[in-house]
Formats: structure tokens, C-alpha cells, sequence
């Protein structure tokens, strides 16, 4: 019985170690060597600051900004913190309001707004909307800083991302990439 538990007690220590120890140092120094950018949360930095997150949506509020999907993540919406959807069902009275009424403060020159303006996606912080979403706003943004809206055009182009690998997922704009560089380019 004694040389039973001396095995078992045994075995667990090593097998602890090396799934509570080596595996975890071991997968945590490749994804430090190989991917240190990802590892360390894909964190912007300006000016030896840390702005945000190229993964985690921001609320830009302001007209000379490019907005981001709406978000239900936290009671102020962005908080990353509590990340998640609203939990309300597409048909609800509810939902039908909130984006009857997004889609009334976001339309303009009554083109039809893009539904990644209006609806919010399942976790709250989706950091990406559609070029057609940026599209939609370069007039807004143009207007409010005074600039060209061939400028502003041109800065969509240059922060809009093609597929994964070409194949996975649709083509997008991180929106806290594309304020940074109005920012950068035009204070």
C-alpha cells in the first residue's frame, strides 16, 4: 500500500511539472520568440505610449473620427472587461429600436447606412469595420477636419486589409489603426 501511494505521489508531482510548469514556459517562450507582437496583445504604442489594442474596439465620439461598430460590452459599451452582445434577439422590440434609431443618427445624404454601423457584433469589440462601413464616413470625416475627401479616401485604401491569407474572412479596417494615422497625418 505504501509503495502504491509513493508511485502515485510520485507521478503526480511529474506529471504537474510537466504540464503545470514545462509545458506552460515552453509554449509561452515560443509564442514570446515567435510571435512577441500577438503575445503581448497586439498593443499600439505612440510616442512610448500604449494607445490600445489593434484587437479591442475604442469608442471615438468625435466628428473628426472614424466610429467603430456599436458595442454592448459593459454598460458604457467598450469595456473589455465584459465582453459580449446585448443577448437581445434580432426580432425584439428592443433591438428593432436601438438600431432603427443608429441607423437614424447615422444616416446622411440618404444613402442607405452599412448594418456594421448599426449593429453591434457578438462581442462588443469587434476593432473592424467594413470598407463599406469607413467608405460611408469619409465625408463626415473630411468635413470635420476640413480636408479633401480624395485624402481621407486615400487613407482608407491605405489601412483597408485584404483576406486572411487571401482566402479566410472579408476584407476590413481596423479603426483605431486608421484614427491613428488621420491623427498622425492630420492633427
Amino acid at each position: 500500500m505504501l509503495n502504491s501511494l509513493r508511485q502515485v505521489t510520485g507521478f503526480l508531482l511529474l506529471m504537474t511539472l510537466i504540464t503545470g510548469v514545462a509545458y506552460p514556459l515552453l509554449v509561452t517562450g515560443m509564442a514570446q520568440t515567435i510571435f512577441p507582437h500577438q503575445a503581448n496583445g497586439s498593443r499600439i504604442e505612440r510616442d512610448g505610449r500604449i494607445v490600445g489594442s489593434s484587437l479591442i474596439a475604442q469608442n471615438f465620439s468625435g466628428p473628426g473620427y472614424f466610429h467603430p461598430r456599436p458595442s454592448a460590452a459593459g454598460s458604457k459599451g467598450y469595456d473589455a472587461m465584459s465582453s459580449g452582445g446585448s443577448n437581445l434577439g434580432v426580432a425584439t422590440k428592443a433591438n428593432n429600436d436601438a438600431v432603427a434609431a443608429r441607423v437614424a443618427a447615422a444616416r446622411h445624404d440618404g444613402k442607405a447606412v452599412p448594418a456594421d454601423l448599426v449593429m453591434a457584433s457578438a462581442s462588443g469589440l469587434d476593432p473592424h469595420l467594413s470598407p463599406a462601413a469607413a467608405h460611408y464616413q469619409i465625408a463626415a470625416v473630411a468635413a470635420a477636419r476640413g480636408l479633401p475627401l480624395e485624402r481621407v479616401a486615400a487613407l482608407v485604401e491605405a489601412h483597408t486589409e485584404g483576406r486572411q491569407f487571401g482566402i479566410f474572412g472579408e476584407p476590413r479596417v481596423n479603426v483605431l489603426e486608421l484614427n491613428l494615422a488621420l491623427d498622425a497625418q492630420h492633427p
